[in-house]
C-alpha cells in the first residue's frame, strides 16, 4: 500500500480516537482537559480588556476612555451575534460527533461559516453607514464622538474577525482540540496587550492605536483558526460539500445559540435600566460602585463560564452517543465546581469587600459605597453558579428553550421588576432605597436559581439509562 495513504489513515484514526476519548476517559480527567483551557482563555480575554482601558487612561485622556466606553455596548451586541453562531455550532457539532457522523459535522462547520459571513457583512455595513447615529444613541457627545468614531472605523472589521474566531475556536474545542483553542484565544489577547504598548505608549497613536491593536490581534487569531480546519491532520476540515447552505442546519445552530445571544442582549438592556435606578437613588457614585462590584463579579462569572465551556463538548458528545450515565456525571461534577467557585466569590465579597474595592479605585467614598454593595451582589454567587451551569448544560444537549428561560430568569424575568419594586419597599420600611436596588439583585439570584431547579426536575429523563435524543428528519 502507498505509504502516504497509510500515514493519512493513521492520522484519521488518531483524530477519531481524540473524540472517542470523550466516551472512554474518566469524567474528572476530561473536565480538567477541556475546562482548564477554556478558563484560561476567559481570564486572559478579561485581562486584556482591562489593559486597553489602563493604557488609554494613562497615555491618552479620560475622554478617550469615555469614547471607548461608548463603543462597548455596540461591541457587546456584535459579540452576541458571535455567540449566536459560535455556541450553537459548537454544541451541535459535539452532539453529531457523539453520533459518529463526521460528514454532518463538516456541514455544520461550513454552514456556521456562512452564517458568520452573513451576520458579519450585515453589522459591518450597518456600522459604517449609520455610525454617528448609532454612537449618538449610545451617549456620544460632541467631546467624545470623535474618539468613538475613530475607534469604530478601525475596529469594525476586527469585530467581524472576533466573531469568526469565537465561532471557530468553539468548533476546534468541540472536535477534540481544547488546548489549541486556548492558545489561539490567549495568543490573540497577549498580542493585543503587546500591540497596545507599542501603538499607544511607544508610537502615541492614541485611541486609534487601541483599535489597530485589537484588529490586528483578532486577524492573527482568525488566521490560525482557519488554518486549523485547512490542515490534513485536523479531524474536521473544510470540505466542498459542506459549503452548500442548509436551512435546517442554520435553524439548528440558531436555535441552540439563541440562549447565549438572548443573555448577552438582555444583559446590556438590564445594565441600562439598573444604571437608571442607581442614578435615581444614589447618583453617579452609585453607578461607579456598581461598576467596581460588577468588575469583580465578572471575574467570578468568567471562571464559571469557562468551566461550562469545558463541560459543553463532553456533555454534547455523550448525549449524542446515548451515554446517559456519563452525561449525568459531567453535569453533577461541573455543577459542584461551579457552586464552589461561586462560594469562593461569595465568601471573599463578604469578608474582604473594602480590600477588593480598593483594587479598582482609590476614592474613599467610592470604596465605602462599593464595599456596602458587594455582599448584596455576590452573596448568592453559588446560586449563580448553579443557574449558569444548568443553562449551559441544556444548551449543550439541544434543549434551547430550557436554556433560554434559565439564562434569562435571573436578569430579566425577575430582576427587571424587582429593581423597581424592592427599592420602594425599602423606602416604605424607612430603609435606604439604594440598598433596595442592590438587594433586588440578591433576590433575583435566589428566584432565578429556584426556577432553574424546577426546570431541571422536568428534564431528569435525559439522565435515565436507555434515553435517546429525538432524531429529526432532514438533518444529514
Amino acid at each position: 500500500m502507498n505509504p502516504v495513504i497509510v500515514i493519512y489513515q493513521d492520522m484519521e484514526q488518531h483524530n477519531i480516537d481524540k473524540t472517542r476519548e470523550l466516551e472512554t476517559k474518566s469524567i474528572a480527567r476530561l473536565l480538567w482537559i477541556y475546562a482548564l483551557p477554556a478558563v484560561v482563555s476567559q481570564i486572559v480575554a478579561s485581562v486584556y480588556n482591562l489593559v486597553d482601558r489602563m493604557f488609554l487612561g494613562q497615555c491618552v485622556s479620560a475622554l478617550a476612555i469615555t469614547g471607548l466606553g461608548i463603543t462597548m455596548p455596540i461591541m457587546n451586541i456584535i459579540h452576541a451575534f458571535g455567540s449566536l453562531v459560535g455556541a450553537g455550532s459548537a454544541s451541535r457539532m459535539s452532539i453529531v460527533l457523539g453520533k459518529k457522523d463526521v460528514r454532518w459535522a463538516e456541514k455544520i462547520l461550513g454552514n456556521s461559516m456562512l452564517l458568520t459571513f452573513i451576520f458579519g457583512f450585515g453589522f459591518v455595513s450597518a456600522g459604517y453607514f449609520f455610525m454617528d447615529s448609532i454612537l449618538g444613541q449610545f451617549g456620544a457627545s460632541a467631546d467624545t464622538i470623535g474618539y468613538a468614531r475613530e475607534y469604530m472605523r478601525i475596529v469594525l472589521p476586527g469585530m467581524f474577525l472576533t466573531t469568526l474566531t469565537f465561532n471557530l475556536t468553539g468548533l476546534i474545542r468541540a472536535s477534540g482540540y481544547p488546548m489549541k483553542a486556548m492558545w489561539i484565544m490567549a495568543g490573540g489577547a497577549i498580542l493585543n496587550i503587546f500591540l497596545d504598548f507599542v501603538f499607544i505608549y511607544c508610537l502615541d497613536w492614541g485611541i486609534g492605536g487601541a483599535a489597530w491593536a485589537t484588529t490586528i490581534s483578532m486577524a492573527v487569531s482568525a488566521l490560525f483558526s482557519v488554518w486549523h480546519f485547512l490542515q490534513r491532520s485536523s479531524f474536521i476540515r473544510f470540505k466542498s460539500h459542506a459549503w452548500a447552505p442548509k436551512l435546517y442546519i442554520f435553524r439548528n445552530i440558531l436555535m441552540i445559540g439563541i440562549s447565549p445571544f438572548s443573555m448577552n442582549i438582555a444583559a446590556s438592556a438590564v445594565v441600562a435600566l439598573l444604571n437608571h435606578q442607581l442614578l435615581r437613588y444614589g447618583g453617579d457614585l452609585a453607578v461607579g460602585a456598581y461598576v467596581v462590584v460588577n468588575s469583580y463579579a465578572f471575574l467570578v462569572l468568567m471562571l464559571i463560564l469557562g468551566l461550562c465551556q469545558g463541560m459543553q463538548p463532553i456533555a454534547g458528545y455523550n448525549y449524542g452517543a446515548g451515554h446517559n450515565d456519563r452525561l449525568k456525571a459531567v453535569f453533577l461534577l461541573n455543577m459542584k465546581i461551579c457552586i464552589a467557585v461561586g462560594l469562593f466569590g461569595s465568601i471573599t465579597s463578604i469578608c474582604f469587600p473594602r480590600f477588593i474595592s480598593s483594587l479598582f479605585t482609590s476614592d474613599e467614598a467610592l470604596i465605602r459605597l462599593s464595599a456596602m454593595a458587594m455582599p448584596y451582589m455576590l452573596v448568592m454567587a453559588p446560586l449563580i453558579g448553579f443557574t449558569v451551569n444548568n443553562s449551559q448544560f441544556f444548551q449543550s444537549i439541544d434543549k434551547p428553550w430550557i436554556a433560554i428561560v434559565t439564562s434569562l430568569s435571573r436578569q430579566v424575568i425577575f430582576l427587571i421588576p424587582l429593581m423597581y419594586i424592592v427599592p420602594e419597599l425599602f423606602i416604605h420600611w424607612h430603609w435606604n432605597g439604594l440598598s433596595g436596588v442592590f438587594a433586588a439583585c440578591t433576590i433575583g439570584d435566589v428566584l432565578g436559581a429556584l426556577l432553574a431547579g424546577g426546570l431541571l426536575l422536568t428534564q431528569l429523563k435525559v439522565f435515565v439509562k436507555g434515553y435517546q435524543p429525538p432524531s429529526r428528519k432532514g438533518r444529514i
